[in-house]
């Protein structure tokens, strides 16, 4: 279709949906160089990244973000970002003049607000870079000596970009050209191995011929546009030019001209003029309008939005909207077979397509909207197990590419490659870091417990560095880091809410506390060993294997599954069915997913007419989670009910009456459901939330009920319970 020889300015008029990443995908081997693909903004530039890493893989495709978390104005450097960012330099700087072999033939994808930022030039960047490769001989010690040149800093463990570690023969390194670190096993001063590895397990993961070390490279001086890393021959396919060249001279213009900044430093007062002398860096950091529309504006271009030159016609429309109305599905893929299209349906999840071909096949039933009626026929469609961002029909090829999540309205979210760098070993998020006020008690792993006073500013050469002050007994205070913020966690207590005692600095009392717990935890240990070899001799109720009903419930969850949420669903259920008491915590910050695990776990209970409990701390989070098994579980055959001191005598009374009858298959409540008045017909699985917020009362009755019964205990509090832990991490679930 594009062949390289042919191209100067091309219009490619009618693509829709995806079909824009997709042709790109098919022209991308008959390109002798790279492609640098701008979208209109960094949304639109993600979902055209991710759908081309569904179909390239990451080899062939690159992101180049902002530097910056959110806007430019912010002027918040994202360390996530900056490893995207200088990946691809690295990239282009060895990619070669002539741009002839297959190494050379990739896609960046980018927007206007990381195009407007110069990069460092491709000299300074060869500078401050180290190219390894496995039979290399490196002196360890030079190899040191210049990583801490550049500022990257010694730790124990290597967890955050910008860091690095010795042990023996053994070099851990975060480099900013790599998502993940590298760790470089040296015999003598041969390179003998180099592999990635996990930052939060520490343990390596798969091998690499080479590694390129890169240090931060933000506050370098020399800046230069990106174009100058591209080499000569670069594409550059753009849904519209003008519109990309007018975003950078607006995000140029917001900021202060040089002179005017340099006016308002000289009359403002000292303790402004750190934000002024920023704002400055910023500004200079910046490509002018002019200059980026001679730089790129001289590249081959393809452009398919609005303004045409040699024109390429496309008959693509978007994939129809549905609103789970099967019936019509079923009509308009008939339809498309009759006029002889193929049909594929694009799911990275397997039970999408078996859900689809059991509606097809008549063996679900409605849940949805509008009944599925007989629908028997079949449907003879191609399933794909990667999906784009939105479907479509071409009607050159034939061909139809139609979305799960578009089919069942399920939202479709992207995901970049930089989720690991974002992580690191962040005991106190930068959200929990914004709700905690002044007077706030923190405990820091190395000094105890602490009163936080807020962020400072301390001179750091010259400088100034963010620090979070930390006060203790006796008015003594502690500066901590914002890159240690791994090392500090709010005060939580399950008290009355007495106010703790602050530590002493320089006492040692912090380290016999720690000391004294780790005992403690030990004869915890000890029991929950002997309670558990009691419970693996007792057999528990062994739950059948998923039905069709189970597969639609999940199926018809209306957000993605993440991998660990999935991993947590199907732990739980392989726990149900073996025959021993299920004795599972769930452990997750809020809205990550927790409670959609329990309303599967329930609903598999259910399925063999078993009943469930689901005791919850609060009167307010009872309600709540029984709107929320409700909302699922109301087109299901199943009874949700609850009990709570909101409910009338009248209420409690037939509840408890349906319970004993078994009419009621899940039931919500809070301490009431242990209580001598609750009779169970066949309770089969004991769901708990937050058992750390019940009272010893509470806890001994719930001892009685877990005899053999499954239990699942959610929490979002990181203390595992139990032997069986899946945690579900505030990043995105890690289990």
């Amino acid at each position: 279709m594009l062949q390289d020889e042919s191209l100067g300015l091309v219009f490619l008029h009618g693509l829709q949906a995806s079909s824009a990443p997709l042709m790109l995908s098919t022209a991308i081997d008959r390109l002798a160089h790279p492609v640098l693909a701008v979208l209109q903004d960094a949304e639109q530039a993600g979902y055209f990244y991710n759908d081309l890493l569904q179909i390239l893989g990451q080899d062939k495709v690159l992101f180049y973000p902002s530097s910056y978390r959110r806007a430019v104005k912010y002027a918040q450097n994202d360390a996530a970002n900056g490893i995207l960012r200088t990946e691809v330099l690295a990239r282009l700087a060895r990619t070669t003049a002539e741009g002839n072999t297959e190494a050379d033939r990739f896609v960046i994808v980018s927007c206007p607000e990381a195009l407007s930022q110069l990069v460092v030039s491709k000299k300074r960047l060869e500078d401050k870079a180290i190219h390894l490769a496995v039979g290399d001989e490196v002196e360890i010690d030079d190899l040191l000596e210049k990583m801490r040149e550049w500022g990257m800093q010694e730790q124990d463990y290597v967890y955050e970009p910008g860091q690095f570690a010795q042990r023996g023969s053994i070099v851990d390194v975060y480099s900013y050209s790599s998502e993940l670190p590298f760790r470089i096993d040296f015999f003598g001063n041969e390179i003998d191995t180099i592999r990635t590895f996990d930052i939060e397990s520490q343990l390596s993961k798969e091998k690499r011929q080479t590694a390129d070390i890169v240090p931060e490279l933000a506050s370098t001086a020399e800046k230069v546009p990106l174009s100058q890393f591209l080499p000569k021959g670069t594409l550059l396919m753009v849904r519209d030019f003008d519109y990309v060249c007018q975003t950078v001279g607006h995000i140029y213009d917001e900021g202060f001209t040089q002179q005017a900044l340099t006016e308002r430093l000289e009359t403002a007062p000292e303790v402004e003029r750190p934000e002024i002398l920023k704002q400055m860096r910023r500004e200079s950091q910046l490509v002018k309008q002019s200059v980026f529309e001679k730089e790129f504006g001289e590249m081959r271009r393809v452009e398919f939005g609005p303004r045409p030159s040699a024109t390429l016609k496309f008959d693509i429309s978007p994939q129809p909207l549905f609103h789970k109305n099967f019936n019509l599905l079923k009509q308009t893929l008939e339809d498309y077979l009759l006029q002889g299209y193929r049909l594929f349906i694009l799911a990275d999840s397997a039970k999408q397509i078996q859900r689809l071909r059991d509606i097809f096949s008549g063996q679900e039933t409605a849940t949805d909207t509008d009944s599925y009626d007989s629908l028997h026929t079949g449907i003879d469609f191609e399933a794909v197990d990667r999906t784009l961002h939105e479907g479509f029909a071409d009607r050159t090829q034939r061909i139809c590419l139609f979305t799960d999540h578009q089919i069942f309205d399920r939202y479709h979210k992207y995901s970049l490659r930089s989720d690991a760098a974002r992580a690191g070993k962040m005991a106190l998020t930068m959200k929990e870091l914004q709700e905690l006020q002044p007077g706030d008690f923190v405990v820091h792993i190395d000094y105890g417990i602490g009163k936080f006073f807020g962020l400072v500013r301390v001179p750091n050469g010259d400088n100034f560095q963010e620090m979070i002050r930390l006060i203790y007994q006796k008015g003594d205070t502690v500066d901590v880091s914002i890159h240690s913020l791994y090392k500090i966690s709010k005060y939580r207590s399950n008290n009355d809410g007495t106010p703790p005692r602050l530590s002493t600095l320089g006492t040692g009392a912090w380290e016999r506390i720690k000391e004294r717990t780790k005992n403690r935890i030990k004869d915890i240990a000890r029991d929950l060993i002997k309670l558990y070899a009691r419970r693996r001799a007792e057999k528990g109720f062994a739950f059948s294997p998923d039905t069709y009903m189970q597969h639609e419930l999940e199926a018809s969850f209306l957000y993605e599954d993440t991998p660990d949420q999935l991993t947590a669903t199907n732990d739980v259920k392989a726990d149900m069915e073996s025959n021993r008491p299920m004795d599972r915590l769930v452990c997750g910050d809020v809205g990550f997913g927790k409670t959609e695990v329990a309303v599967r776990a329930a609903f598999k209970a259910a399925c063999d007419s078993k009943q469930v409990a689901v005791l919850v701390p609060t009167t307010v989070l009872a309600f709540q989670h029984f709107q929320t098994f409700y909302e699922r579980l109301r087109n299901l055959p199943v009874r949700v009910d609850y009990l709570s001191r909101a409910r009338s005598a009248k209420q409690t009374r037939q509840v408890l009456e349906d319970l004993k009858a078994g009419r009621v298959d899940i039931l919500i409540g809070t301490h009431k459901i242990p209580g001598k008045g609750v009779e169970w017909k066949d309770l089969g699985l004991l769901i708990i939330d937050e058992e750390q917020k019940f009272g010893v009362s509470t806890k001994e009755k719930l001892r009685r009920i877990k005899t053999n019964v499954d239990t699942l205990t959610m929490s979002a509090t990181p203390i595992p319970r139990t032997l069986q832990f899946s945690l579900m991490g505030a990043r995105d679930m890690s289990i």
